[in-house]
């Protein structure tokens, strides 16, 4: 397994900035955040797109990831929501392809007391199915992040969704910080299985309501169990930092990344 760092902990850096500052605090792998503004949007052209990956290989960090618009609308509604989502979410992994990304996140969106669980199901694995054709066209893989959004609290539930998808470039993105709040996240590693594509890493302590993320290695994740079962399911990948700057430095979090490797 290999360090990593999500560019989501540095929105105030240029996008070259922050693989310079990554590269220099000792990650191995970064994932990069399409933003509204900045850099790195929808309107970034090509040229631009194919100079960050020229920059993350001359600093010697290898692009792995991207999440887009803030995970990229929501393809749980109907109608034009989504579709602007799909339409999102086809410009990100582009993008992704040109810069030799081989993966994207997508957070799938939202309940709303006019759009039932089950429609938003039925919708999302629709959207996904759609979406899937792209991805095999493009060699870019959309992982899944289960998030506190009311949907798909169960990893037995997850796992039904994406074989419903039923397509190898639909998966799972891991991250055992969002679901120890609730669960054990070395069981959703072993339901998940082979869809588990990327793993973020956060860490928490306390309860549901009364608890808060910690620097890594701080919390209450039994890292040694999860590293048992990502080695049990063959993932070999990066572990992606999600830890806030004010919780501890990017560095001290890369050197925790490390240890966490050999646990």
């Amino acid at each position: 397994m290999k360090t990593g760092i999500t560019q989501l902990l540095a929105t105030d850096l240029s996008t070259p900035d922050f693989l310079t500052a990554a590269a220099d605090a000792g990650y191995e792998t970064a994932e990069l955040a399409m933003m509204q503004q900045g850099d790195l949007t929808v309107d970034t052209d090509d040229q631009t797109l194919r100079g960050f990956a020229d920059h993350a290989g001359q600093v010697g960090i290898e692009l792995v990831s991207m999440c887009h618009l803030q995970c990229t609308g929501n393809l749980l509604d109907a109608g034009a929501a989504r579709d602007e989502s799909l339409q999102q979410t086809v410009t990100g992994l582009r993008a992704a392809h040109t810069m030799g990304i081989t993966n994207t996140l997508h957070t799938l969106g939202r309940l709303s007391a006019d759009l039932y669980y089950d429609d938003a199901y039925r919708n999302g694995v629709e959207s996904l199915q759609q979406l899937a054709p792209v991805c095999e066209e493009l060699g870019v893989d959309i992982a899944l992040e289960f998030v506190w959004n009311g949907f798909l609290f169960s990893p037995l539930e997850y796992r039904r969704f994406i074989e419903d998808v039923g397509s190898p470039r639909i998966g799972f993105y891991h991250d055992p910080g969002n679901m120890v709040v609730f669960q054990h996240p070395n069981h959703w590693v072993r339901i998940l299985g082979e869809h588990v594509k990327m793993v973020h890493l956060k860490d928490w302590k306390g309860g549901p309501l009364n608890g808060e993320w910690t620097a890594l290695l701080e919390g209450e994740i039994d890292f040694a169990s999860h590293n048992r079962e990502l080695s049990a399911i063959g993932y070999d990948g990066p572990l992606i930092s999600e830890v806030e700057t004010s919780l501890a430095p990017i560095e001290a979090t890369a050197k925790a990344i490390e240890k966490i490797i050999t646990m």
